[in-house]
């Protein structure tokens, strides 16, 4: 059974990566020898190349709007087949007035705890119910309920106010009982930028800060400054420069992208910040993107792990999260929330 869900989902992120157009033009390259026979085997479902990125213009809302309805029709059916295997119960709501899902593990016992999830897609793909093949598992794994944001995509908004609705939800989170202790965020890929940036910004407006976060793969330099956008930029399996290129301008214009809400690796943490843990593989090119946010965080005295995984790609984790590597981070990233989350029995949020 697990090998049977590990080759689904390997095939269905495949299917997703094909609808984002992230994959590039290039052959695809083989499977390192140095990654487990089990990863080796889902490999070719998993990097098999397709399109290059989307390159509309910043502005062409209707555009971005189009590719990511299309992706949301191809990408729903395998989430909610991902979503019923691992046992979790869903529910759609508002918190802070923003779009939420709620993910519920199987016989959760509320011991008011909760993770609140930002998804990736570049900042202008999926949803909130096209990944739940990412909230789900990690819900299943941790059995802590996760609040996942469906917050609106770019460019129909852009850095501003994808924050500030990271922040509404946050903040009702708090008004409805948690206490900063209780709750950690998590984001991949674009998700981690928009966490780590919206943090930085709560921060800096006299919030309380939640008490862990968890970056996956994380976009955290969208003015795509680092050396492996060039060492690796051309043999990345999953991600191409001219397509984050065009989703990152269409999040923020140029002269915002280094801007520490958008782009957090240029933050201040000598003002404090939650313990993070990053996780990323060697054969994706945002592994500059996680060796720098950890050397921001870790230089300014702030608890910080990277977690780096030989040969893996882009949010590899639940690619095949029963392979040796996925079971690690996996194991990992719950040991994280296990140590750094207090428990305390809270009513849920409205």
């Amino acid at each position: 059974m697990r090998a049977h869900r590990s080759l689904a989902i390997g095939v269905g992120i495949s299917l997703l990566t094909a609808c984002l157009g992230i994959a590039g033009v290039v052959a695809s390259p083989a499977a390192p020898d140095t990654i487990s026979p089990a990863w080796q085997k889902v490999w070719p479902s998993i990097v098999s190349r397709s399109k290059p990125g989307p390159t509309f213009a910043p502005d062409d809302v209707a555009s971005w709007a189009q590719m990511r309805a299309e992706n949301e029709k191809a990408l729903l059916g395998f989430a909610q087949t991902i979503v019923s295997s691992y046992g979790v119960t869903t529910e759609d709501a508002k918190v802070g007035d923003v779009p939420v899902v709620w993910i519920t593990p199987k016989a959760w016992r509320d011991d008011g705890r909760i993770l609140i999830y930002v998804h990736g897609g570049g900042f202008v793909a999926f949803s909130a119910h096209s990944t739940l093949y990412q909230s789900a598992l990690m819900a299943a794994r941790s059995g802590i309920r996760v609040l996942a944001v469906d917050y609106t995509t770019a460019p129909a908004a852009r850095w501003p106010q994808i924050t500030d609705q990271m922040i509404a939800v946050y903040r009702a989170v708090l008004a409805a009982g948690h206490e900063p202790s209780q709750i950690g965020m998590w984001g991949d890929s674009a998700g981690g930028s928009i966490v780590a940036g919206a943090t930085l910004k709560l921060r800096d407006q006299g919030l309380p800060m939640p008490a862990a976060l968890v970056l996956w793969s994380p976009w955290s330099d969208v003015s795509m400054s680092g050396d492996s956008y060039t060492t690796l930029g051309q043999s990345d399996p999953l991600l191409d420069l001219p397509g984050l290129k065009a989703s990152g301008a269409a999040y923020a214009d140029p002269a915002d992208q280094k801007n520490p809400y958008v782009s957090p690796v240029y933050g201040d943490y000598s003002k404090g910040f939650p313990p993070t843990l990053i996780q990323g593989g060697t054969h994706e090119m945002f592994l500059s993107n996680c060796v720098r946010q950890y050397q921001a965080l870790v230089q300014a005295g702030i608890p910080a792990t990277l977690d780096l995984y030989e040969g893996m790609v882009h949010v590899f984790q639940p690619m095949a999260p029963d392979t040796p590597e996925g079971r690690a981070a996996l194991t990992a990233t719950v040991r994280f929330w296990n140590d750094h989350l207090h428990t305390k029995a809270v009513a849920k949020p409205r």
